[in-house]
């Protein structure tokens, strides 16, 4: 989690205090959930920081540490989706340019077959609501991706390179398909 989280603050993924992953795993029979931290910048991250959760958002460890505001929606998408043990939520700044523009960003062929032209829009809800939670791991029920109106992009995989690697390669089409946009207007 930490080489991650450096890992998506270098590449611009998770500017400021932004962003924040996760990841499930089994300990004594029981689901955990490891979690970055509220109002921490994913830059900075150290193991201490990290805050383990069951799947009923409580604390496993009594620690200083107050999970991300956006925890219910990393459990509600774990319950939804049995089949993936990582999330990432990024606020890239051209995909989420894209979000707050409501302009659909394209799938393009690098990353896993292309079953839908767009990446799917979630309807903008309160960060940290039980809207937005609910609405994300609906969204996420058949397919890998989703842009969060006015918000960001949550991506989802079989562990934390694999999500961490869609969120990179969505602002990578983001940016693909901006630099088109403006290439094609200038044609004109």
């Amino acid at each position: 989690m930490i080489q991650i989280s450096s890992y998506l603050y270098e590449k611009g993924l998770v500017p400021g205090k932004s962003g924040n992953i996760s990841i499930r795993y089994k300990k004594d029979e029981y689901e955990r959930i490891a979690v970055t931290p509220s109002r921490l910048s994913l830059k900075s991250l150290v193991e201490k920081d990290i805050v383990i959760v069951d799947m009923d958002e409580n604390k496993i460890y009594e620690d200083i540490k107050t999970p991300t505001s956006e925890l219910l929606m990393h459990l509600k998408i774990y319950k939804a989706r049995k089949d993936i043990n990582a999330i990432v939520h990024t606020h890239s700044p051209i995909a989420t340019g894209f979000a707050f523009a409501g302009e659909k960003i394209e799938r393009i062929e690098g990353f896993g077959p292309i079953k839908d032209r767009f990446i799917p829009y979630v309807d903008y809800y309160d960060p940290g609501s039980v809207e937005l939670a609910e609405a994300v791991s609906k969204g996420l029920e058949e397919t890998d991706v989703v842009i969060l109106k006015e918000h960001g992009i949550v991506s989802i995989g079989g562990n934390l390179d694999e999500a961490s690697l869609l969120s990179e390669f969505i602002e990578e089409s983001a940016k693909t398909q901006f630099v088109k946009k403006v290439l094609m207007a200038n044609r004109l």
